[in-house]
């Protein structure tokens, strides 16, 4: 908005204010003395453009971002700790708080999920450690114990929310105003819980009847989340043992049930012409990848809009494949058309094809 104002506009101005008599040449008494003035002026311009984009919540930065938001009780999410889950031998060992490591991060022990299955929290927040898997070794030794291994991940720890998936989270409140246990409340409550990357809401008539409320989720990975972290989703919403009572964030007659979201292998096929030099083998890895990522975008816009893979779509991005001169007769699980999910189902990914190789 100030960018015009440069040292010579204001420079200028200043000295057509200055009668015409005097000597206003560069050099001049008069100029070196509005010089410094004109420069201080040119910077408080700046600074006022720089009020003015944190003033705005498209434009502010993360620090101003978050001061804007919290107006509407709204903070990013903080980078959130992953919990996997370990078989420990013999069975009837207790291993409650004890150390392990495995590969470069270390995890300690939490809960006790059942005989020889244990819940380790990992002691770095983030997803970094999310795809870990295997030995564990105890920092300090304990007596008895045979072997430990990490063998799931029950809720995948979280980077620190993105600037921008906040910005986007912050507008959307204003778009819907969250009340009372309205569809926009749930959604806000519910995604800024630990592991959660989607959530849809389906009313009592969609439901069970009156004062029943569905929740199915997606973990923050926008996979399918594990019974782990359903049941604290559920245990924060909704204790089942006190289910309607409003024990948890749900409001006080709203019987709530969390579910998590269901996968759909697809099985993908096309008539590929390639250019002269070209073959599926020599391209295969940058075609999968083409596919793998169109089908991640399509799971994290599961919550917004549904699922439909659309084979034109797919065809575009793979004839930008260096290569590739021409693609016909896209199949998707047997089916020459857009293949339409069920509206609680995501694509499962890793155990998806193309022309029978595993995006996985």
């Amino acid at each position: 908005m100030f960018e015009d104002m440069t040292f010579d506009i204001v420079m200028q101005r200043m000295l057509r204010r200055v009668n015409t008599d005097v000597d206003k040449r560069e050099g001049s008494i008069i100029w070196d003395a509005l010089a410094p003035a004109a420069v201080e002026i040119q910077l408080m311009y700046l600074e006022l453009e720089t009020v003015l984009n944190e003033a705005f919540a498209d434009t502010a930065t993360r620090q101003y971002l978050i001061k804007r938001a919290a107006e509407r009780g709204l903070s990013p999410k903080e980078a959130g700790f992953g919990e996997f889950a370990a078989e420990i031998l013999p069975t009837d060992i207790d291993i409650s708080n004890k150390r392990f490591s495995c590969g470069k991060f270390n995890y300690c022990a939490v809960e006790k999920l059942e005989s020889g299955l244990w819940r380790m929290r990992c002691e770095t927040a983030g997803a970094a450690p999310n795809g870990t898997f295997g030995v564990l070794i105890p920092i300090e030794y304990i007596q008895g114990l045979e072997s430990a291994r990490l063998v799931e991940l029950l809720v995948p720890g979280e980077d620190e929310e993105d600037t921008e998936v906040f910005r986007a989270r912050y507008m959307a409140s204003l778009q819907s105003q969250a009340f009372g246990g309205n569809v926009a409340d749930y959604k806000q409550k519910v995604l800024a819980l630990a592991g959660v990357g989607g959530v849809k809401v389906y009313k009592a008539a969609d439901w069970n009847g009156a004062g029943t409320v569905k929740l199915v989720i997606q973990d923050s990975s926008f996979g399918v989340p594990s019974s782990a972290l359903v049941d604290d989703i559920q245990t924060a919403v909704d204790p089942i043992p006190n289910s309607g009572e409003g024990i948890g964030i749900a409001p006080i007659g709203h019987q709530v049930t969390v579910v998590g979201v269901n996968e759909t292998e697809l099985n993908i096929t096309a008539d590929i012409t390639y250019a002269d030099g070209y073959d599926f083998e020599a391209l295969k890895s940058l075609i999968l990848a083409e596919v793998r990522d169109y089908l991640s975008e399509l799971n994290k816009a599961w919550m917004s809009s549904g699922i439909t893979v659309f084979i034109m779509q797919l065809g575009a991005r793979l004839l930008n494949i260096e290569g590739i001169v021409d693609i016909a007769d896209i199949e998707i699980n047997g089916q020459a058309q857009n293949f339409v999910l069920d509206r609680d189902s995501i694509i499962d990914i890793s155990a998806s094809t193309f022309e029978g190789e595993v995006l996985g």
